[in-house]
């Protein structure tokens, strides 16, 4: 018997952490919520893309899945836009006594100095309640911006910065609410999406600039956002849609937390919808997309992570990269501390028992 796990969310990166759940003896799946009503009724299977029937079908919301009463519920839930909503479900599921896992809300990665004291204390009160646990990550932010830098600034004997890139091509990426509202593809140039405007970036990524900052052991003073965005050519069809002549096809960010007024961790962004625009910022260093750590240090390092994966694209195992993370940690995190738990918290999450013969 494995451990008692319900799901709530199955777009882009719940339906791949879906299918992990259903398919690792490490857990039994009880329960999964949906946000739509065109899946309520559906196996759970149909819903993660396997040939196989669970018996589990999807409910509307949160309460069934909380009401089948899992060890863990894997919170998959949009958080981009609704970051309010998705606090109050993981306070609801905690208070119940349900540890959670997932990629939202993103704040709760490591909220300390980026959310609000009061709502740190309603989810650790949640947390006290339910002698339960909460872990939120992801792969930017998440592994790419905590784990995998921390681990190579432990060979270090000085680092002077530490900097994060994703560089990807988002043209195969089908989720239209984060393309068109949250990232603002296919808006003019002067009206920009969600994550531009002032303050997004920094509470975004703000929770990884900070973790990092404090896996160093230094606090950081301030974060300072800055972004260019890049018209289409002319009119450029992608997954999502249509991303007409003069709109925004490609961006660059960054989020620096500076100490001292320097720039000692930076997480950059690189994000086109065809490769060949703006030739001049940072290239992936595998076609369509890859991750980058560049320490600058005794000794530095500059390390290219590429995933990829049998059944998709870079976008596709980006997100099954995501999934693996959030999965694999739930029984460190049924086993940890009451509380808000991060990276900087849990053991080394290894991927034992994942293997399986091809």
């Amino acid at each position: 018997m494995g451990i008692p796990v319900a799901l709530v969310g199955t777009g882009n990166c719940g339906r791949l952490a879906l299918a992990q759940l259903i398919q690792d003896p490490r857990f039994d799946l009880v329960a999964v919520g949906v946000s739509t009503d065109d899946k309520v009724g559906k196996d759970a299977g149909e819903l993660a893309g396997l040939d196989l029937t669970t018996g589990v079908t999807a409910t509307k919301g949160l309460d069934a899945a909380l009401a089948a009463k899992p060890t863990c519920l894997v919170y998959c839930a949009m958080g981009d836009t609704r970051p309010v909503e998705a606090t109050r479900d993981v306070r609801a599921a905690l208070a119940a006594g349900i540890n959670v896992v997932g990629s939202a809300p993103g704040g709760l990665q490591f909220p300390w100095g980026g959310v609000p004291d009061k709502v740190i204390t309603r989810v650790e009160d949640a947390a006290r309640q339910g002698n339960s646990t909460v872990f939120i990550t992801g792969v930017d932010p998440g592994f790419v911006t905590d784990l995998m830098p921390l681990a190579l600034a432990g060979t270090c004997q000085r680092v002077e910065q530490i900097k994060t890139l994703e560089i990807a091509d988002y043209a195969s990426y089908d989720g239209a609410e984060v393309m068109f509202d949250v990232m603002g593809f296919g808006k003019p140039l002067d009206q920009p999406g969600l994550l531009f405007w002032p303050g997004y970036l920094g509470a975004a990524w703000g929770t990884a600039v900070r973790m990092l900052g404090a896996g160093l052991g230094v606090d950081i003073d301030d974060i300072t956002e800055h972004y260019e965005l890049e018209p289409a050519p002319q009119d450029i069809e992608v997954a999502a849609g249509l991303i007409a002549k003069g709109t925004t096809a490609a961006m660059r960010f960054e989020i620096t937390g500076l100490v001292d007024d320097k720039p000692v961790v930076v997480v950059e962004h690189v994000t086109r919808v065809r490769g060949d625009l703006r030739p001049d910022w940072a290239q992936p260093a595998q076609p369509g997309g890859s991750y980058r750590v560049e320490i600058t240090g005794e000794p530095s390092y500059s390390v290219d992570i590429c995933p990829s994966s049998r059944h998709g694209d870079h976008n596709h195992s980006a997100i099954l990269l995501a999934a693996g993370r959030i999965v694999n940690a739930i029984p460190d995190v049924v086993a940890a501390e009451p509380g808000i738990r991060t990276a900087l918290d849990l053991p080394l999450v290894t991927g034992a028992g994942v293997y399986r013969p091809a």
